[in-house]
């Protein structure tokens, strides 16, 4: 299973690991990612879902379905 995100479409970044003598070595950055389930008030089922720690907090604030809704208008959701 990759590392992204199922609503943001956060992914693995690569940067670089700096030194005190500024020496640089490649690093890689992986996303806040959680696997969590969440009550879908529609039907009454639970969806589990990897997202990241601001997905979380988007789906708090603005619901499981309008949060789902606004990823799949963008074209990030992805259902697997």
């Amino acid at each position: 299973m990759s590392r992204i995100c199922q609503l943001t479409g956060k992914k693995v970044m690569v940067g670089n690991n700096v030194s005190h003598s500024k020496r640089r070595t490649k690093r890689t950055f992986y996303p806040n990612l959680q696997k969590k389930r969440f009550f879908n008030e529609t039907d009454g089922t639970f969806v589990t879902l990897r997202v990241s720690a601001a997905a979380m907090r988007t789906i708090s604030k603005l619901g499981l379905v309008a949060a789902i809704a606004q990823s799949k208008a963008k074209g990030l959701f992805n259902e697997r």
